[in-house]
Protein backbone atom coordinates (compact mmCIF):
# COMPACT_ATOMS: atom_id res chain seq x y z
CA UNK A 1 0.00 0.00 0.00
CA UNK A 2 1.44 3.37 -0.99
CA UNK A 3 0.70 6.34 1.22
CA UNK A 4 2.38 9.68 1.64
CA UNK A 5 4.61 9.93 4.74
CA UNK A 6 2.08 12.23 6.42
CA UNK A 7 -0.66 9.64 5.97
CA UNK A 8 1.56 6.89 7.40
CA UNK A 9 2.16 9.14 10.42
CA UNK A 10 -1.58 9.77 10.77
CA UNK A 11 -2.34 6.05 10.49
CA UNK A 12 0.30 5.25 13.10
CA UNK A 13 -1.20 7.85 15.44
CA UNK A 14 -4.69 6.43 14.94
CA UNK A 15 -3.38 2.95 15.79
CA UNK A 16 -1.78 4.31 18.97
CA UNK A 17 -4.96 6.18 19.95
CA UNK A 18 -7.16 3.16 19.29
CA UNK A 19 -4.75 0.59 20.75
CA UNK A 20 -4.77 -1.44 17.53
CA UNK A 21 -2.13 -3.14 15.45
CA UNK A 22 -1.84 -1.47 12.02
CA UNK A 23 -2.54 -4.64 10.05
CA UNK A 24 -5.68 -5.32 12.11
CA UNK A 25 -6.88 -1.76 11.61
CA UNK A 26 -6.28 -1.89 7.85
CA UNK A 27 -8.18 -5.22 7.65
CA UNK A 28 -11.04 -3.60 9.56
CA UNK A 29 -11.04 -0.63 7.16
CA UNK A 30 -10.99 -2.96 4.15
CA UNK A 31 -13.89 -5.00 5.49
CA UNK A 32 -16.06 -1.88 5.58
CA UNK A 33 -16.38 -2.27 1.81
CA UNK A 34 -15.04 0.96 0.32
CA UNK A 35 -15.33 0.69 -3.48
CA UNK A 36 -11.95 2.21 -4.33
CA UNK A 37 -9.53 -0.43 -3.06
CA UNK A 38 -7.37 -0.68 0.06
CA UNK A 39 -5.27 2.48 -0.32
CA UNK A 40 -8.29 4.61 -1.13
CA UNK A 41 -10.23 3.08 1.78
CA UNK A 42 -7.40 3.89 4.20
CA UNK A 43 -7.13 7.48 2.95
CA UNK A 44 -10.89 7.98 3.35
CA UNK A 45 -10.78 6.35 6.80
CA UNK A 46 -7.99 8.69 7.93
CA UNK A 47 -9.78 11.84 6.80
CA UNK A 48 -13.09 10.69 8.31
CA UNK A 49 -11.34 9.84 11.59
CA UNK A 50 -9.89 13.31 11.92
CA UNK A 51 -13.01 15.07 10.63
CA UNK A 52 -15.02 13.31 13.33
CA UNK A 53 -12.56 14.63 15.93
CA UNK A 54 -12.40 18.18 14.55
CA UNK A 55 -14.19 20.92 16.48
CA UNK A 56 -14.70 24.59 15.81
CA UNK A 57 -12.54 25.36 18.88
CA UNK A 58 -9.74 23.20 17.46
CA UNK A 59 -9.97 24.90 14.08
CA UNK A 60 -9.88 28.32 15.73
CA UNK A 61 -6.79 27.27 17.70
CA UNK A 62 -5.11 26.28 14.43
CA UNK A 63 -6.00 29.70 12.95
CA UNK A 64 -8.46 28.21 10.48
CA UNK A 65 -11.49 30.17 9.40
CA UNK A 66 -14.92 29.32 10.79
CA UNK A 67 -17.31 26.98 8.99
CA UNK A 68 -20.48 28.69 7.74
CA UNK A 69 -23.45 27.82 9.94
CA UNK A 70 -25.45 26.47 6.98
CA UNK A 71 -22.60 24.11 6.03
CA UNK A 72 -22.16 23.03 9.66
CA UNK A 73 -25.88 22.15 9.90
CA UNK A 74 -25.66 20.24 6.60
CA UNK A 75 -22.73 18.17 7.90
CA UNK A 76 -24.55 17.38 11.16
CA UNK A 77 -27.51 15.80 9.33
CA UNK A 78 -27.34 12.03 8.93
CA UNK A 79 -26.73 10.78 5.40
CA UNK A 80 -29.80 9.53 3.57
Amino acid sequence: MRLEPELWEALTEICEREGQDMSALVRQVESAGHAGGRTSAVRVFIINYYRAAATEIGHAGASHGPLARARFAEMARPAA
